[in-house]
């Protein structure tokens, strides 16, 4: 098994695929899945699978794994590097793959004992925020009880595993400010309104947001990532532009931000003489992880002789937090070494972390069904 892994691991980093464009994965991980006499779903999907393995009755429970990759350009010198130019998997997503893939044969190993059903996601367009709404949609998870996730982390070595109940990652939204002045000689300013300086007041008034406008113990950020006005040296433009993003791990601290920067934007360009036009656009939920499921998780984990360490909440988003909506579940973080962290064109995961890992996603899902299955029964 553990080289069937590997074999699988190395392939799929060798071929990265962007997000809606995973055709190769697809079905790459549809052979293996066959072969080996496992049942796939039809999901009317261009790319991803949904792998079904058990009775295919009550209860039924889900893992998942993304397979999309980067528009990045790999520096790693493995010697299964990526060969796609400017492409590659920089966020272990061709690790996720890998491990769910092992633990899906894992479980068809004993599948007549399974006292229910598990349903294996490879989902793409993790990257962009499409993959989990896609799979949802298809209503093929809608009687899932429970939903698991795993993701590489740089930060644990191979053989631990992240496990922290509650908020683990953040949402993810995208702001945007249009500025209007009037443009003007550049030798003239008095004819004109200079949007640029208005938009340095804006940025300014940003940053007071969640250290003025926050609980100092929520945890919230609001980075401005893009600024642009005019196109020559001796014009003041028309227009100045800036965009950016905000990160927060609860609703209400999520929805006050937005507000904040709304208010401040229009206040502050009305004061410079200029109007501000604000949009928002809502990405990923926060992922809140079940206490119970973690606390199980843990148990099963150091069972198999991983360590189990309560893992630092990131700010980062995932779409994962998708199918929080139809049923509870966690994602847990998978030690995977390497230096680097995620989306760096020299991150790499340690594969001697994916058999492990497979058997552990195994061996919950087997353990969750038990435990469905005698609630369901008392």
């Amino acid at each position: 098994m553990e080289k069937k892994l590997f074999d699988a691991f190395q392939w799929l980093h060798r071929h990265p695929e962007l997000a809606m464009k995973e055709y190769q994965t697809t079905e790459y991980l549809r052979r293996i899945l066959l072969d080996n006499g496992v049942r796939l779903l039809n999901t009317g999907l261009e790319t991803g699978l949904i792998a079904v393995i058990g009775t295919g009755a009550a209860p039924a429970i889900a893992l998942r794994a993304d397979i999309d990759a980067l528009p990045i350009q790999e520096q790693t010198c493995l010697p299964y590097a990526s060969e796609t130019p400017g492409v590659m998997h920089a966020c272990g997503h061709d690790f996720h793959a890998a491990c769910m893939l092992g633990a899906a044969l894992l479980l068809k190993e004993r599948e007549t004992s399974l006292p229910g059903t598990v349903k294996v996601i490879f989902q793409p367009a993790e990257e962009i925020n499409a993959g989990a709404a896609k799979m949802a949609a298809t209503g093929l998870l809608d009687d899932v009880r429970l939903f698991f996730a795993g993701h590489t982390d740089p930060r644990f070595p191979a053989g631990t595993l992240g496990v922290r109940p509650g908020p683990v990652t953040a949402s993810a939204d995208r702001f945007s400010v249009c500025i209007k002045g009037k443009g003007c000689h550049a030798a003239h300013p008095e004819l004109g309104i200079d949007p640029i300086p208005a938009m340095g007041a804006v940025i300014s008034s940003f940053q007071t947001v969640v250290s003025r406008r926050v609980n100092p113990f929520d945890s919230a950020v609001v980075s401005i990532t893009r600024a642009e006005a005019g196109n020559t040296w001796n014009v003041i433009p028309e227009t100045a532009r800036l965009e950016g993003t905000v990160r927060a791990m609860t609703e209400e601290v999520r929805a006050g931000i937005r507000h904040s920067l709304e208010q401040l934007a229009a206040i502050t360009a009305k004061a410079y003489g200029c109007e501000a036009a604000f949009a928002y656009e809502q990405g990923p939920d926060p992922v809140c992880n079940d206490t119970g499921i973690c606390d199980r998780a843990a148990a099963v984990a150091r069972e198999l002789g991983l360590n189990a360490e309560i893992n630092p909440p990131s700010m980062i988003a995932e779409d994962f937090s998708r199918y929080l909506k139809l049923a509870p579940g966690a994602l847990f973080r998978i030690g995977t070494g390497g230096g680097f962290d995620n989306h760096h064109p020299s991150f790499t995961a340690d594969p001697a972390a994916l058999l492990p890992a497979a058997r552990f996603f195994a061996a919950l899902a087997e353990r969750e069904l038990e435990r469905l299955n005698n609630r369901d029964e008392a």
